[in-house]
């Protein structure tokens, strides 16, 4: 298993099923709701499992604790009325310079 990161043995339990150890699912995002594994299995009678991420990669940002936070002021101040519509690019820039 030359450059391996992990190497073990998992026992199957009732119904085929077997839990991946902690570390492995913390490493790969597994311990977050909604995360799969996908399984392939090849000619040569491995069984491959990559992990999924419940979220794609490139929305991940969005789902992270801080930019929720975020999200949530920006509703807050949105239902309070505080922001400015403004009728062109110019009252925009105006008002932005002010």
């Amino acid at each position: 298993m030359t450059g391996a990161l992990f190497h073990g043995f998992i026992a199957l339990q009732s119904r085929g099923l077997f839990a991946l150890p902690s570390e492995l699912r913390r490493r790969y995002g597994l311990d977050k709701p909604g995360a799969q594994v996908e399984i392939t299995e090849r000619a040569d009678g491995v069984l491959e499992v990559r992990p999924q991420a419940a979220i794609p990669a490139s929305q991940a940002w969005f789902w992270e604790r801080e930019w929720q936070q975020r999200e949530r002021e920006a509703t807050a101040d949105l239902q309070a009325g505080r922001f400015a519509d403004h009728d062109s690019a110019d009252a925009f820039l105006t008002d932005l310079a002010s």
